[in-house]
């Protein structure tokens, strides 16, 4: 009764069946394994983000070789030695902190070389009033400040904006919008969110960096698209057998001297 499958016709439509399982199925595990690889991403960024160990000094992150803040640097513990420049302190408003509205309180930070750091001595709660903050003012002289490295800020990214704000206030901390406030010789890429912070501020904790390196969108497309391949593998296979046992059946009836009847 199945002596059909061993015709020509139905060797090639088997060989063809066989050809589009294995495609499907192979980038359906294409697509699982770039899923597979955003997770472990995703998993190794928060380990970075939440990782203890000790501090090491801003230059040794953020060197000639690495100059930018990078997924594999944000979050880390760092030192930076200079001066506080708190004439030109900046506060950073429509930033939030444990659901609640406030605002960052930047401040400048010189190192020896003439380069400068954007220091984030702390969070406090509301809108800034003016340039004044609620908190102690900046240190003077020489000190060391100890924090967690942070990425560039972006438009949309935890409320930051390109302008628009009154004087003594900045919407977004990156360099290209400090160089434009503040014209040293140069800036440290990202910022450092300060460990120890005033009476009246609170620590910011490490922030995510938009879009980089989580569970975004893209990542469940690809699981998606996964089980989009695998339906279409399965498809393929049941459509296989369906044809195979409506052509048995056929086969069966001309055996019993019956016409078959077609659907």
């Amino acid at each position: 009764m199945y002596r059909f499958l061993l015709t020509p016709r139905w060797l090639g439509g088997t060989a063809l069946a066989m050809a589009a399982v294995v495609v499907c199925v192979w980038l359906g595990s294409w697509q699982l394994g770039r899923f597979e690889d955003r997770v472990s991403t995703h998993q190794e960024t928060k380990a970075s983000l939440t990782a203890s160990g000790d501090a090491r000094p801003i230059d040794a992150l953020l060197g000639p070789a690495t100059p930018q803040v990078s997924t594999e640097t944000v979050g880390k513990p760092v030192t930076v030695t200079g001066t506080f420049d708190a004439e030109h302190q900046l506060l950073v408003p429509n930033r939030l902190l444990d659901g609640k509205q406030g605002y960052y309180v930047l401040t400048p930070l010189r190192t020896a070389d003439g380069h400068a750091v954007a220091v984030v001595r702390g969070w406090a709660p509301g809108a800034p009033s003016g340039s004044a903050p609620a908190a102690e003012a900046a240190p003077g002289g020489q000190v060391t400040v100890t924090g967690r490295l942070q990425a560039n800020e972006s438009v949309g990214s935890n409320g930051a904006v390109a302008g628009g704000l009154p004087a003594g206030q900045l919407g977004m901390i990156n360099r290209a919008s400090l160089l434009n406030v503040l014209e040293y010789d140069g800036w440290y890429d990202g910022w450092v969110a300060a460990d120890q912070v005033p009476a009246g501020l609170t620590a910011v904790p490490t922030v995510q960096p938009q879009g980089g390196d989580g569970l975004t969108l893209r990542a469940f497309q690809n699981l998606g698209y996964t089980l989009e391949w695998f339906v279409f593998g399965g498809f393929v296979i049941f459509m296989w057998f369906r044809l195979m046992r409506r052509e048995a059946e056929a086969e069966q009836d001309r055996a019993l001297g019956l016409d078959p009847v077609l659907d």
